[in-house]
């Protein structure tokens, strides 16, 4: 069994500029065990996706719930998690070193900060303040015997506030106060990505998003990771949606398509050894060697929401897609 010291290691020793970690964001476990399956080499929990799962929006989890869910994807397969901790459920840096604190405590190899106060009206902590909570959490990542691995986020695009310098600034604040990695949702545009890369010392995570470049791309500038947030949640919901909208307006059952595909990742994936990306071999490990991961990264994920459900409510739910990655046996068609 791999220790948490050793998950830490291997976590930051998977960030290398110009090769990227693909790092996908499980809402359960079932979502978990399923990537693990397919190949992933790390994992991060989605605050959205997991709101989710308990029909409320992002930013209204606790605490106490956001750990308690990270335990969960920790324990359901051995690769590292990292835990989308929002701003750390507190305003003041000694808050924010409590709760990396019990993070430590789950068994994740990292965990995240970020700079947004949750509050409309002023939207983004002041840079000093955001500089002093990134410390404390970073004192507090550290300071155990497996040392954490921090991602401090600058959210100013994510929330109307599109002004790299100021990013950029923070982002160097962060990387001075301790920070391990660096983060600025929402940003799309190459040259912006690549002005961030150069302006710090630290493994630039980038999220993929509609309009972002390709993961290739962005390899070539120097990203050390790419996250898809909650948008693998999102599309499996989607999923859900469309199949009960046929259901519901015409009757008909074309969802039906995926759902011998569906069974078989359902039935593999949960029973898979626990390993890293056992599964799959090394498929996806890397940019170099992972184009069906890619793929998967590109394409709807409605594969994704049966590892969750038994086999009645998967042949429900999953959208034909899913025959592309987990084809019939007799089928001779390429993954």
């Amino acid at each position: 069994m791999t220790t948490q010291t050793e998950k830490t290691e291997r976590f930051l020793g998977l960030h290398r500029p110009g090769d990227p970690l693909l790092l996908p964001n499980p809402w359960d476990q079932g979502s978990a065990k399923l990537l693990a399956f397919l190949g992933f080499q790390a994992l991060a929990t989605t605050s959205s996706g997991f709101a989710l799962t308990l029909g409320r929006p992002d930013g209204s989890v606790s605490r106490a719930e956001a750990l308690a869910h990270a335990a969960a994807i920790v324990a359901a397969t051995e690769l590292p998690v990292s835990a989308d901790l929002e701003n750390c459920f507190a305003d003041d840096p000694g808050g924010v070193a409590r709760t990396v604190t019990l993070a430590a405590q789950t068994g994740l190899a990292g965990c995240s900060v970020e700079d947004s106060t949750g509050d409309a009206d002023e939207p983004i902590y002041d840079i000093g303040l955001a500089a002093d909570r990134v410390a404390a959490a970073a004192d507090a990542a550290h300071a155990g015997p497996a040392r954490l691995v921090l991602t401090a986020r600058a959210e100013n695009h994510l929330n109307g506030r599109p002004d790299l310098a100021d990013t950029i600034a923070r982002l160097q604040a962060y990387q001075a106060a301790g920070a391990d990695v660096l983060y600025a949702p929402g940003l799309t545009r190459l040259a912006d990505i690549r002005q961030v890369v150069t302006a710090v010392d630290r493994p630039v995570n980038v999220l993929a998003m509609s309009g972002a470049p390709s993961v290739s791309e962005l390899a070539e500038a120097g990203v050390s990771r790419v996250s898809v947030g909650g948008a693998f949640a999102f599309a499996a919901l989607g999923a859900l949606a469309d199949a009960a909208a046929e259901l519901r307006d015409k009757g008909t059952y074309g969802y039906l398509a995926g759902s011998a595909s569906g069974r078989r990742a359902a039935q593999e994936a949960p029973l898979a050894r626990r390993s890293s990306g056992a599964g799959c071999g090394d498929a996806g490990r890397r940019v170099g060697e992972g184009r069906a991961v890619r793929l998967l990264v590109r394409r709807p994920m409605s594969i994704l929401f049966a590892a969750t459900y038994p086999e009645q409510v998967t042949a429900l739910i999953l959208g034909s897609a899913a025959a592309r990655w987990f084809p019939p046996a007799h089928d001779g068609d390429e993954p």
